[in-house]
């Protein structure tokens, strides 16, 4: 059996030291120590880690292009990408004229993923990830590109220890808004709808928020009121209807984001029900077609301008092999029409 090649994250974990640190003392950074380099060095003969020169002189071909790599689920057959992307991606063009960088923009699937990222990155000066579809493969796809020294950054969920660069929004205080909202208006059975799998971190974090309002609010979670769903109208209105179809006490949906939500109100629709008086239902993005549902859906909304701004912002100082923080946005509820008080 070949034998794993060893990892910038390996030289890491021998060393003691951050991943960025690795990268920056093997590039003879000057904001490095010499303890620290020598420290490195030292990881990095015993594991007989090799750098990837070639990778590492694209990084001199300066093109003033940025690219965006952006996950389309082949899975959704809904639209080609979640329109939230959309507003995504207006917010990170913008973002990237005002610094004087082009953007090159390419959508992909889960296969072919590595050739996609380095063939990107031969065009451009540093990736931006907009989707990473699962979520493992993703953290393993990210460590080549810190292998070869090329700079990116990604929205997702920011989460304790995690490798790579991260700019997301608070999902467990947005979810959490959001329910506390239902529970305020009276409703107190509330399903959920949203894969929660290690495939989701986000959708697994706005669960997390879900089940902290009820707590906060003394109600138990009823397990039957959750079902797993992925990010489509289509797969939102499956989920409704088989909460509806089990006879459970059901007074409220939180949808894990707009898509979702938008298909449980065809399915509040298709079993007589009326929204907000007999089902409430709230969502999470806040994407242009919230405000036109039939009723208007209050939903969370994350601040697409500001992500795009510091994702390009965070990505030009890692280009300059400046260290940045991860970042977590503050969300917003943005009350319609699809929740209203009980009585």
């Amino acid at each position: 059996m070949r034998a794993k090649r060893p990892t910038s994250f390996d030289i890491a974990e021998l060393a003691g030291v951050s991943q960025s640190t690795v990268s920056r003392a093997l590039r003879h950074d000057s904001m490095v120590s010499e303890d620290t380099r020598l420290k490195v060095e030292r990881a990095a003969r015993q594991l007989n880690y090799k750098v990837d020169v070639n990778a590492r002189n694209l990084r001199s071909q300066k093109t003033n292009t940025l690219a965006l790599l952006i996950y389309e689920d082949p899975g959704t057959s809904d639209s080609l990408i979640n329109p939230f992307f959309l507003a995504m991606l207006s917010s990170v063009t913008r973002a990237a004229a005002r610094h004087g960088y082009d953007l090159l923009v390419s959508f992909q699937q889960q296969s072919g993923e590595g050739n996609a990222d380095y063939a990107a990155s031969k065009r451009a000066d540093g990736i931006i990830f907009l989707g990473y579809g699962d979520y493992p493969s993703y953290i393993a796809r990210i460590a080549r590109l810190d292998e070869a020294g090329i700079p990116h950054i990604t929205w997702g969920p920011v989460l304790p220890g995690q490798p790579g660069h991260f700019i997301g929004s608070d999902n467990v205080q947005g979810a959490q808004e959001a329910v506390a909202h239902l529970i305020a208006a009276g409703r107190r059975h509330i399903g959920f709808i949203g894969d929660i799998s290690e495939n989701c971190p986000e959708f697994r974090d706005r669960h997390r928020g879900y089940l902290l309002a009820l707590e906060q609010a003394g109600l138990t979670a009823d397990p039957a009121l959750r079902l797993d769903a992925e990010a489509s109208e289509q797969d939102g209105h499956r989920a409704a209807l088989a909460l509806l179809d089990r006879g459970r006490p059901l007074d409220a949906i939180f949808a894990a984001c707009d898509l979702l939500a938008i298909g449980a109100l065809h399915g509040a629709r298709d079993r007589g029900l009326t929204v907000p008086g007999d089902l409430s239902i709230v969502g999470f993005d806040d994407i242009q077609a919230a405000l036109y549902t039939n009723p208007p859906l209050t939903t969370v909304r994350q601040d697409t301008e500001a992500a795009g701004r510091l994702l390009v912002e965070n990505l030009l100082r890692l280009m300059e092999d400046r260290p940045i923080d991860q970042t977590i946005i503050p969300t917003r509820l943005v009350v319609r029409g699809s929740c209203r008080r009980v009585g």
